[in-house]
């Protein structure tokens, strides 16, 4: 059967900055079909390589550090401008001025959505392959961002507050993001804050009339799984690259990931091995192109 397509409607495009790992449904393998489902191009950068991510007791990694400068080099030499950059896991500081530089020249063209998943560490202790100089280092690159995705664990590691297993108090929650969109960011989600039996999202965007908060609610099921957080930051950056509201993005992200938690649960999917969104990625996509 021939097919005809009239005016195809040209992708935006996105840089997505992370690692890519090879089992276990995180960083990159989940970013990049999401970001797809939703409409947008999206462009690997990766900064290492795993085998499977570390919650597995081995693994093998590799740093990509010394091709990363040649690889962005390559982008500007092309004169590519991306309407939207998503950067993760950074797994060296020799990353950070090289992903500045790119971020800095992307703007001066017309880059307006930086989103920063800064992944330091959870339930209150950095990843094996987070050092103090990272994190220092993190504390200064997230000026670049214009959204942060941080989990409680790493809003409290940049600002420098002590982290607290039962933080779901709004007047704790409300001083941290004060603390979080003064570092740069002009929106920011505090990820996957447990609360009352359920998992709590905690908002905070700039305007001209100051800190505006609110917080997305959803049933959780006990289960923390690697790769939520790739799922929902995803979610966001292309929904603020095709300038989608931001509030709705948020509850967009967490009612798929819901879905999905709850779908590996049923399917008996070992949690480190992330959650089942393969399947959903058609119903991503229908709300992605709903008018």
């Amino acid at each position: 059967m021939n097919a005809t397509i009239h005016d195809p409607i040209l992708p935006k495009k996105a840089a997505t900055i992370n690692d890519l790992t090879g089992f276990g449904r995180c960083s990159l393998a989940v970013v990049l079909p999401v970001i797809n489902a939703l409409g947008v191009q999206a462009c690997p950068i990766p900064t290492s390589v795993f085998s499977s991510h570390m919650a597995f007791p081995s693994y093998y990694y590799k740093d990509l550090s010394d091709g990363l400068a040649p690889w962005l080099k390559e982008y500007e030499q092309m004169n590519l401008l991306f309407d939207g950059i998503y950067c993760g896991f950074i797994n060296s500081s020799r990353q950070f001025p090289h992903l500045e530089q790119f971020m800095e020249s992307q703007r001066e063209k017309g880059c307006s959505v930086i989103l920063i998943d800064p992944v330091l560490g959870d339930n209150g202790t950095r990843y094996r392959l987070v050092t103090e100089e990272l994190c220092l280092r993190m504390k200064q690159f997230i000026a670049q961002a214009t959204i942060l995705t941080p989990n409680l664990t790493e809003a409290c590691l940049l600002t420098d507050t002590p982290w607290q297993a039962e933080a779901d108090q709004p007047d704790f929650l409300y001083e941290l993001m004060e603390k979080l969109l003064c570092m740069g960011p002009s929106r920011a989600v505090i990820t996957g804050i447990p609360h009352k039996g359920q998992i709590l999202n905690y908002c905070g965007e700039k305007t001209a009339h100051g800190l505006s908060v609110f917080s997305c609610e959803t049933s959780s099921n006990g289960e923390s799984r690697p790769g939520t957080g790739d799922l929902f930051a995803a979610i966001l950056l292309a929904d603020a690259v095709n300038q989608k509201p931001f509030a709705d993005s948020v509850r967009k992200a967490t009612d798929f990931i819901r879905l999905c938690v709850n779908a590996s649960a049923t399917a008996h999917i070992p949690i480190r091995e992330g959650v089942l969104f393969e399947t959903y990625l058609p119903e991503l996509w229908r709300q992605g192109n709903e008018q």
